[in-house]
């Protein structure tokens, strides 16, 4: 049965309703059902420890979203797409990934300060090679000054920074703070500089997730 999911259950508000119903107007069925999936997801994970909701989301979203380019997708070449989006049409972009994964973990009650979005320098195979290219996976850090965790679209496993080695940071932010390499201390606010995560950002809450 669809329920209001109540924002004091969780640290960001949540309309199941309004996120499930809009699935199943734009995009049929299918995706309404993945909705209600990911509701009974959130349900068995509010009191689990964070350890085991980070796994269960990373483990969710790349399982139900395939990796396509933006312009596949969107016609565009770079499109940040809200998690009902990419649910919605079941593909999406590293960014796609990262930006679910950031706003559910949220949604279990996972405090902000501990999530950011990392752009990195991926060094990826290519033909018994390598190529470098720009990727975002999620970056998970228990305290301040911890060794962050990556939650990556191209890596089932959870690793610590340490062990991707085939990552480089470049820059991340939150919906607080933007920070540069891997400085400790935010340089600024992030969604007065990033234009595409101010817009995600408004498109997600228009989705029923405050």
């Amino acid at each position: 049965m669809l329920m209001l999911v109540a924002s004091g259950l969780y640290a960001t508000g949540y309309d199941l309703s309004k996120f499930s119903g809009l699935a199943k107007q734009r995009y049929g069925t299918d995706a309404y059902n993945t909705t209600l999936e990911l509701d009974q997801l959130l349900s068995r994970l509010k009191s689990a420890p964070e350890a085991d909701k980070l796994k269960e989301i990373n483990s969710f979203f790349n399982r139900k979203i395939s990796y396509a380019e933006d312009v596949d997708v969107w016609g565009q070449a770079d499109y940040w797409a809200t998690p009902l989006e990419a649910l919605g049409l079941g593909a999406g972009d590293c960014e796609d990934f990262s930006i679910a994964k950031y706003t559910f973990l949220k949604i279990l009650n996972v405090a902000n300060d501990k999530l950011r979005l990392t752009y990195v320098r991926a060094s990826l195979p290519s033909k018994g090679s390598s190529v470098i290219r720009a990727h975002m996976v999620l970056s998970y850090y228990s305290t301040p000054q911890s060794e962050p965790l990556i939650l990556d679209s191209l890596v089932s496993d959870i690793l610590p920074a340490s062990r991707r080695k085939d990552l480089t940071p470049i820059f991340s932010f939150n919906d607080k703070g933007l920070w540069v390499g891997n400085s400790s201390k935010p340089r600024s606010d992030a969604v007065s500089h990033l234009s595409r995560w101010r817009d995600v950002l408004a498109r997600i809450a228009a989705d029923g997730i405050e």
